[in-house]
């Protein structure tokens, strides 16, 4: 078992390590289109697809960088009850937590999925893009941050601890 913990937190770690250039590059990215429509309006003729270009970025480094915030156990979490449990109980709150957490991401990947699905033969209006590729994000970033809670439980269920035993490049725990 914890060979395939061992395997799982490697393939964590790569997925991690496509989606944090990712996010990065969509953000130097907003921040150039935003900086183009901006000295347009203001100098030029307004160019017109640099507020759907915003926009659209804006959807997937939002979903994104919601797996990388989910990996690092960077959202928000109440925990003064789980905090206050006996430790063997703690263990137990958090799997029950994680599973419910999976519950939902499952969920969402399946509604998006569908919601991909039904606008798929909608095309956005400057740049005639199928939105199937900006609601792709929906679906895509539900299944990662599924098996990024998938793997949580997995490490709870093998080491009795959320966190990985490794640390991350930056210094940060991987979950």
């Amino acid at each position: 078992m914890h060979r395939l913990l061992d395997l799982l937190e490697r393939l964590e770690r790569g997925i991690d390590a496509v989606i944090q250039p990712a996010v990065f590059a969509a953000m130097a990215a907003l921040i150039a289109v935003i900086t183009l429509q901006i000295v347009s309006r203001v100098f030029f003729t307004a160019v017109g697809w640099t507020e759907e270009v915003a926009r659209f970025l804006l959807v997937w480094i939002t979903f994104l960088g919601a797996t990388v915030a989910f990996r690092r156990g960077r959202h928000i979490a109440v925990t003064f009850v789980i905090d206050a449990l006996p430790e063997r109980l703690q263990r137990h709150a958090r799997i029950l937590a994680m599973v419910a957490g999976l519950a939902f991401l499952i969920a969402l990947a399946v509604i998006g999925q569908r919601y991909m699905q039904a606008q798929s033969f909608q095309k956005s209006a400057s740049l005639r893009l199928s939105m199937t590729w900006v609601y792709a994000v929906i679906p895509l970033s539900a299944v990662v941050m599924g098996s990024y809670a998938l793997i949580d439980v997995i490490r709870l269920l093998v080491r009795g601890s959320p966190v990985a035993s490794s640390v991350d490049d930056e210094g940060d725990s991987p979950s």
